[in-house]
C-alpha cells in the first residue's frame, strides 16, 4: 500500500489510471467483489481477545500480592480465619481494580472503530447507490455531502465549496478547504488539501473522491495500529512499590531463615516451637495493611481531584501527576479556546486592536496608538483610545461588510455560554460586529428599523463561499433611511486577501476612494501573519439598482478594498498563569500542534512556552533520527504541523531521556501519544470518546490550569503515602525486633501471632488513614519534580524507620521482660500490645510532617487525626475489656494505673523523634539537602 501515500501527489487522471477505476461509471459489482476479496473489508482489525479468567489471574502476579497471600496462608495455619478472610478480600479488591482498568485500551480502539461511517454513497456500474461502508474497496467512487462522515481515505477528484472538519485528526482549528490539484510529495498530513480522511466529517459543500485506502491502511487505521502497538508504561509509584515489595520480601524471608537457623543450631529450640516463633516473626514483619492503605490514599486523591474537575480513570495515575516533569499539550481546544477571534483590524487609515476572546460579544475596539509597547506586543496598551465610529467610517464599513457577507449565527445556550452555528471564521466576524455595537447593528434589528439618520441594508442575492474562488459575495439593497431608497445597490465581498486584491481597483480611505496600493496591503498581510493570525479581507462595489442577481463576473474587477481582519484561536486567559505555575514547580510545558508554525509560535509566546523563536515542524521531525529527536526535545518546546506519529515520537524521545511526561489533548490524533505518555490527560467537554478512553485523567472543564491543581494533589498524595510508610513500617520493625530479640535471648514470645495481626491491622487501617488527609505542605509546588529513579525509601527514611523501630521495640521489649516477673502471661501480652499501639499513636503526630515540628500552627488542621485517635481508643478498650475479645486474643482487663506504662513510652517516643527531627533540620539546612 505504498502508493496510497503518494496519491495526493498525482494528478487526477494518474490516480484513475493507477487504481484502474472509472470516474464515470465507477466499479462494476464483479470487480468490486474481486477487490474486496483482495483488500479485505473496510474495517479496523479486531484484537485477539484474552480469556477473561486469564486476564483476571494475571493481576495476582505481583510481589506484594505474594506477600499478602503468604500472610493469608500463615493466618489460616494459626486458625485466625477472620484475618485470613480480610487479607484475601484485600487481594481480590486489588486484582479486580487492575482487571477492570485493563479494558481501557480495548474500549479506546472500539471507539475508533465507531468513528467509521456506517453507510456510503458510491458509484457502482454507472448508478449512484448506498452501501455499507464496510463494503467499500480501493477504486470506489464516493460522493460527499454536508454532514457526511467520510468512510475511507479518498483522493478528491471534484469539489464544490467542500470543507472538511479535521480538527480531531490533524489539530487544525478551522474546517479545511478542499481542492483537487496535485501536491508535492513531502506535504504534511494537515496540508493534504486534495485528500479526505476516514473519520472526519463534511462541514460544507459537496465533493467526489476515489477510495485510496481502507480499514487499517487509512490515517485513522494507522492511529488504531499505533494504539495497539503502544505498550503502557508502569507508573513511577508501581515501579517503586514493586521494588519495595521485592526488598521487603527478601528481608522477611532471609531474616526468617537466619533466625530459624540460629534458634535451631545455637539455642537448640524444639522445631515446632521454633517454627511458630518464625511464623510469628514473618507475620510481624509483613506490612499486610500497606496495599489497602495505599489504595485508600489513592482513592481519597481521586475524590479530591473529582471535586476540582479532574476525573481520574486509574488509581496510580493520581500519584504519577506529582512526578511529571514535562507536560506535552495539544494547542487547539486545550491551550486555546477553539473559538476563532478577531484580534486585529486594518484599514488604509490605521490599525486597530480588538479586546475580548472567544465567541462572547464582550470587548472593545481600540486604535493603535503606535507607541513602543503596541508595536512590539501588538496588543492594546493603556494609551490606545477606544474607537469613535462616527470618526472611523471606513472601519465601520469594514465591520459591516464582514457582518452582511456572513452566514453564521451567534447563540447563547441555557448555561450562558456563547456558541456559533456555522463556520468558525464567520462566527468570529459576527462576534466582532456585536462588539462594535455600530449603528448598522441597531438597524439590522427590525424593532429598531424606524430609526432615522442611518442607512439600512437588506440582502438580495449571495454567491456562497467557494474554495475555487476563495470569497463570498452578497448583493445588498442600500437605503439612506428607512423612508428613502438610494439609487444604487452594493455588493460586499469577503474572502482571501490575495484573491480580493486581484479584483481590487481602488481602496477606501476616510476622505474617499484612492488607487489601490497593493504593496502596502501585502506588507500589512505579512505583518499580521507574523503574529500567527489568519487574514481575511473585505471589499465592496457599487452597482446599479437594476442589478438583482450577481455572478462571479460582476465582481471580477472594480472592487473597492476596505481592509483586513487578523483572526486567531486565542489562548485561554487562565492558561498563562497555569504555565507559570508549572515553571515554578519545575515542570516544562511543550506545545505540540497540527497548526501552522507562525500561529504556534505566537500562541506559545503569549503563554510563556519556549523562547518565542525555536519551533520544529513536522517535516523537520521526519528528517530526524530517534537519536537526533532525543536531543532536540530537550531544547525545543514548540512543535507545529505535526501528525499523530510525530506526537508519539516526541513522547517516546522524552521518555528515552528518563523524563516522566504527561500528554494532553482532545482529538483522535492525540490518542496514541496519550496512551504512550506516563499519564494521558483528555478534555472532558470537547474531547472525543477515543481520547478519553486512552487517557488516565479527564479534565471535566477542559481547562489546562486544572492540571496544575491535579499536580498539586498528586504531590500531596505521594507525600502522604511516604508519611504513611514512615508510620507503618516502624510498627513491623518494632515487632520484628522484639521477636528476633526474644528468640536470641531465649525468652517467651512477647505477643502471639493473632495479637500481632491485630496490631498490624489496627495501626495500618485506622491510625494511618489520618495521614491521607494531611494538607499540601508549604513549598511543595516550588520544588522540582522527583526523579523516577529516587527510591520510595530514601536513606533518611531508612534511618528514621530503624531509629523508631529500635526505639519502640527496645522500650517494649524492656517493659515486657520487666513485667514478666510476677505477672500473668495474659497481662504481659496485653500491656505489650497496648504499648506498641499507643507508641504508634503518638508517633502518628511525628509523621504528619517528615521534617517540620509536629507542634506547629497546623497541629489542629487535620480533623481526621483526632477521629482515628478516638476510634483507636475504642478499639484498644474493646480488646482489653470485652470478654469475648479477651478470649479470642488472649488479653485481660487492665487497671487504670496499668495504662501508665504505654502512655509514658508513647510520650517519650514522640519527644525523642521530635528531637531527632530538629537535629536533622539543622544539618540539612547547613548542607542544603532535600528529603
Amino acid at each position: 500500500m505504498n502508493e496510497e501515500k503518494k496519491m495526493y501527489a498525482l494528478e487526477v487522471e494518474h490516480v484513475v489510471r493507477s487504481l484502474d477505476t472509472d470516474v464515470v461509471n465507477g466499479l462494476v459489482d464483479g470487480e468490486a467483489t474481486r477487490r474486496l476479496h483482495i483488500h479485505g473489508k473496510n474495517l479496523l482489525p479486531e484484537k485477539k481477545k484474552v480469556n477473561e479468567i486469564v486476564k483476571f489471574l494475571k493481576h495476582f502476579n505481583d510481589i506484594l500480592i505474594y506477600i499478602l497471600l503468604a500472610a493469608a496462608v500463615i493466618t489460616f495455619l494459626v486458625q485466625d480465619y477472620v484475618d485470613t478472610a480480610v487479607i484475601l478480600l484485600v487481594v481480590l479488591i486489588n486484582a479486580s481494580i487492575g482487571y477492570f482498568q485493563e479494558n481501557k485500551a480495548e474500549k479506546a480502539l472500539e471507539n475508533i472503530k465507531k468513528m467509521l461511517s456506517l453507510k456510503a454513497q458510491v458509484l457502482r456500474g454507472g448508478k449512484r447507490v448506498e452501501i455499507d461502508a464496510a463494503e467499500l474497496t480501493i477504486g470506489d467512487v464516493v460522493f460527499l455531502a454536508p454532514g457526511d462522515k467520510i468512510p475511507a481515505d479518498l483522493r478528491l477528484i471534484r469539489t464544490d465549496n467542500l470543507r472538511v472538519e479535521e480538527s480531531a485528526l490533524t489539530g487544525e482549528s478551522v474546517p479545511t478547504e478542499k481542492k483537487t490539484d496535485a501536491l508535492p510529495e513531502n506535504v504534511e498530513l494537515g496540508d493534504r488539501a486534495n485528500m479526505a480522511f476516514a473519520g472526519t466529517s463534511v462541514s460544507a459543500g459537496t465533493g467526489v473522491g476515489i477510495v485510496v485506502a481502507i480499514g487499517e491502511h487509512t490515517e485513522l487505521g494507522k492511529i488504531n495500529q499505533m494504539m495497539s502497538g503502544v505498550q503502557e508504561l508502569t507508573t513511577p509509584l508501581l515501579k517503586q512499590t514493586a521494588k519495595f515489595g521485592k526488598m521487603i520480601s527478601f528481608v522477611i524471608v532471609g531474616g526468617a531463615v537466619l533466625v530459624f537457623l540460629f534458634g535451631y543450631f545455637f539455642r537448640h529450640y524444639e522445631i515446632g516451637h521454633l517454627g511458630m516463633s518464625v511464623i510469628g516473626l514473618a507475620i510481624a514483619a509483613i506490612p499486610e495493611g500497606l496495599p489497602a492503605i495505599l489504595a485508600i490514599i489513592l482513592s481519597i486523591g481521586v475524590q479530591n481531584m473529582a471535586r476540582r474537575n479532574s476525573i481520574v480513570r486509574t488509581l496510580p495515575s493520581v500519584e504519577t501527576l506529582g512526578s511529571v516533569s514535562v507536560i506535552c499539550s495539544d494547542k487547539t481546544g486545550t491551550l486555546t479556546k477553539n473559538e476563532m477571534t478577531v484580534k486585529t483590524l486594518e484599514t488604509r487609515d490605521g490599525e486597530y486592536f480588538v479586546t475580548g476572546t472567544g465567541y462572547a460579544p464582550e470587548g472593545d475596539i481600540h486604535t493603535n496608538c503606535n507607541n513602543a509597547a503596541c508595536n512590539s506586543e501588538f496588543e492594546v496598551c493603556e494609551l490606545c483610545p477606544k474607537v469613535e465610529y462616527e470618526k472611523e467610517p471606513v472601519l465601520e464599513e469594514l465591520i459591516t461588510a464582514f457582518n452582511i457577507c456572513n452566514d453564521a449565527v451567534l447563540l447563547q445556550d441555557e448555561d450562558g455560554h456563547w456558541k456559533i452555528n456555522g463556520d468558525p471564521t464567520e462566527g468570529a466576524l459576527i462576534t466582532l460586529f456585536d462588539k462594535a455595537k455600530s449603528k448598522h447593528k441597531a438597524l439590522m434589528d427590525e424593532n429598531l428599523s424606524e430609526l432615522p439618520s442611518s442607512k439600512t441594508l437588506t440582502r438580495i442575492a449571495t454567491i456562497p463561499f467557494d474554495s475555487e474562488y476563495k470569497y463570498m459575495a452578497t448583493l445588498v439593497e442600500y437605503m439612506e433611511t428607512p423612508q428613502a431608497d438610494s439609487d444604487h445597490h452594493i455588493i460586499y465581498v469577503k474572502g482571501a486577501p490575495d484573491r480580493l486584491m486581484e479584483m481590487a481597483q481602488f481602496e477606501q480611505t476616510a476622505t474617499g476612494t484612492a488607487a489601490f496600493a497593493r504593496e502596502h496591503w501585502e506588507r500589512q498581510i505579512s505583518a499580521i501573519a507574523t503574529r500567527g493570525q489568519r487574514t481575511i479581507g473585505a471589499a465592496y462595489k457599487i452597482v446599479p439598482k437594476s442589478v438583482t442577481e450577481i455572478e462571479h463576473s460582476d465582481i471580477a474587477t472594480g472592487l473597492v478594498f476596505l481592509g483586513l481582519a487578523g483572526i486567531i484561536d486565542p489562548p485561554r486567559e487562565e492558561v498563562i498563569e497555569a504555565v507559570q505555575k508549572c515553571k515554578d514547580a519545575g515542570i516544562t510545558v511543550k506545545m505540540i500542534t497540527g497548526d501552522h508554525v507562525d500561529t504556534a509560535r505566537t500562541i506559545a509566546n503569549e503563554l510563556g512556552i519556549g523562547n518565542g523563536k525555536t519551533a520544529l515542524q513536522g517535516k523537520e521531525l521526519e528528517q530526524m533520527t530517534d537519536e537526533d529527536l532525543k536531543t532536540a526535545v530537550m531544547t525545543c518546546d514548540v512543535y507545529a504541523r505535526t501528525s499523530p506519529e510525530h506526537k508519539l515520537r516526541i513522547v517516546k524521545a522524552l521518555q528515552a531521556n528518563g523524563i516522566i511526561c504527561a500528554m494532553t489533548g482532545d482529538g483522535v490524533n492525540d490518542a496514541p501519544a496519550l496512551k504512550k505518555a506516563d499519564i494521558g490527560i483528555a478534555m472532558g467537554i470537547k474531547g472525543t470518546e477515543v481520547t478519553k478512553e486512552a487517557a488516565e485523567l479527564v479534565l471535566a472543564d477542559d481547562n489546562f490550569s486544572t492540571i496544575v491543581t491535579a499536580v498539586e494533589e498528586g504531590r500531596r498524595v505521594y507525600d502522604n503515602l511516604k508519611k504513611t510508610i514512615l508510620f507503618i513500617l516502624p510498627t513491623n520493625g518494632a515487632q520484628a525486633f522484639i521477636f528476633v530479640a526474644a528468640i536470641i535471648l531465649g525468652i517467651n514470645l512477647p505477643l502471639t501471632p493473632v495479637q500481632i495481626l491485630w496490631v498490624n491491622m489496627v495501626t495500618s487501617v485506622t491510625i494511618s488513614m489520618a495521614l491521607a488527609f494531611e494538607k499540601l505542605e508549604p513549598g511543595t509546588m516550588k520544588r522540582p519534580p522527583r526523579s523516577q529513579h529516587v527510591p520510595l525509601l530514601s536513606p533518611y527514611f531508612i534511618w528514621r524507620i530503624i531509629f523508631v523501630s529500635l526505639l519502640i521495640g527496645g522500650a517494649t521489649l524492656g517493659l515486657n521482660i520487666y513485667l514478666s516477673y510476677g505477672h500473668s502471661e495474659a497481662f504481659v501480652h496485653t500491656v505489650t500490645l497496648q504499648t506498641i499501639v499507643i507508641a504508634q499513636l503518638f508517633h502518628l503526630f511525628n509523621c504528619r510532617s517528615v521534617s517540620e515540628n509536629a507542634f506547629g500552627k497546623d497541629f489542629f488542621s487535620n480533623n481526621a487525626v483526632w477521629v482515628v485517635a478516638a476510634l483507636l481508643i475504642v478499639f484498644q478498650a474493646s480488646i482489653t475489656y470485652l470478654p469475648f475479645m479477651n478470649t479470642a486474643f488472649g488479653t485481660e482487663p487492665l487497671h487504670f494505673m496499668d495504662w501508665k506504662f504505654p502512655l509514658i513510652i508513647g510520650v517519650v517516643v514522640m519527644l525523642l523523634v521530635e528531637i531527632e527531627k530538629a537535629v536533622v533540620r539543622r544539618i540539612t539546612k547547613k548542607r542544603n539537602l532535600i528529603f
